[in-house]
């Protein structure tokens, strides 16, 4: 596990802290994703039971967890990345999976899920609790799946 903690001190442009790890494509490491985003969140001032903690930790629980389902490639990781930025003030979320072939439907065109179905509503769900999102690619390898939450 690599963990890259950096804070920034420009208030007016640049975020006020910034926490990356690369974590194993496993349930092990969707579940570690969850749970380190709660901490860091908390460490930044949003105390674990708070409710922009119980949505960074859902948004980042689905992210992760479709990382590893939909984005799996046998021995590379997947990579959480949070940065808070101090206006509204808002966190970016950010994960990032080895599977570029494999983007999930562009924002505002996900279908409804079935009611019988037991999966297919993790997009949904970002929709609905994230101001944006989407996905970036910035090599033919990786994908990135990022949203955007108000944390105030």
């Amino acid at each position: 596990m690599n963990v890259d903690i950096s804070p920034t001190t420009d208030e007016h442009r640049s975020p006020t802290g910034h926490f990356a790890v690369r974590l194993p494509a496993t349930p092990k490491g969707a579940r570690l994703a969850r749970h380190l985003a709660a901490e860091r969140l908390h460490v930044w001032g949003w105390p674990y039971d708070s409710e922009a903690g119980r949505t960074v930790t859902l948004l980042v629980a689905e992210l992760a967890a479709n990382a590893v389902l939909y984005g799996w490639v046998r021995g590379r990781d997947f990579r959480l990345c949070l940065t808070l930025y101090p206006q509204g003030p808002a966190l970016r979320i950010e994960v990032t999976d080895a599977r570029a072939d494999r983007r999930p439907p562009a924002p505002g065109t996900l279908p409804p899920a079935s009611p019988e179905a037991e999966s297919g509503r993790g997009l949904l769900l970002v929709e609905a609790l994230a101001g944006h999102w989407g996905t970036t690619s910035q090599d033919p390898y990786t994908k990135t799946v990022w949203c955007e939450v108000a944390l105030g």
